[in-house]
């Protein structure tokens, strides 16, 4: 697998912003784990969130950690699963704060395919995962590669853009935004914090506030 697995405009705009961040690296490391290990997600949905979302339409940007690391869960899409697979917890909690905050009703699937084919880059970090192995891929230089996404896209956005911080991991990421973004911190929608802090921190409407012209796709 190589960095053409990129979207173009993906490639062409993270060169222009953060150059010298191509993945190469960090796909030749996955590639050598792939023939030991079970890897999640599969190949061709390893940029699926930069596949959804085209640099020009990103208006929010979620950062995960890393995918899910049980079978059938990681798509490619940060907390989102795809369709029939059951909720994770983090999920689970997300969307009832997300009901509960907009007022809407708690989606009947697991996938935030919606969000991102609405604007929002659902980005983990660590861009892959042994199966069963949570953070197995930390090393495997996928930061630097993310962590240019981020920047570009805070110095290349021509609108104000919304980026969700949630956990003390994610939050490491604010060095790299802009200012005149507006930055969401707050507690992860874990089981082990949810009720920390994410719970009635109503995320979403803040974020409609703060961007005044977009509103979070239906799920």
């Amino acid at each position: 697998m190589s960095m053409d697995a990129l979207p173009v405009k993906w490639r062409e705009f993270i060169a222009r912003y953060a150059p010298g961040a191509a993945p190469d690296a960090a796909l030749a490391q996955v590639e050598k784990r792939r023939a030991e290990h079970e890897v999640y997600p599969p190949r061709g949905k390893l940029f699926r969130a930069f596949e959804l979302a085209p640099p020009e339409a990103v208006r929010v940007v979620i950062v995960g950690q890393d995918p899910y690391h049980n079978p059938g869960e990681a798509e490619g899409l940060a907390f989102s699963v795809p369709a029939g697979v059951t909720l994770p917890p983090s999920l689970r909690n997300l969307f009832k704060e997300y009901a509960e905050d907009l007022h809407r009703p708690v989606p009947a699937t697991g996938s935030l395919e919606a969000w991102a084919r609405g604007g929002v880059l659902l980005l983990n970090a660590i861009l892959s995962v042994d199966a069963h192995a949570p953070a197995s891929h930390r090393d495997c230089g996928w930061g630097k590669f993310t962590d240019a996404a981020i920047r570009a896209v805070s110095q290349g956005a021509e609108k104000r853009i919304a980026f969700i911080l949630w956990g003390n991991f994610a939050r490491g990421k604010k060095k790299l935004i802009d200012p005149r973004h507006f930055i969401l911190e707050g507690a992860h929608p874990s089981p082990l914090s949810a009720y920390r802090g994410f719970f009635g921190s109503r995320p979403f409407s803040q974020v409609e506030a703060a961007l005044g012209d977009w509103r979070w796709p239906e799920l």
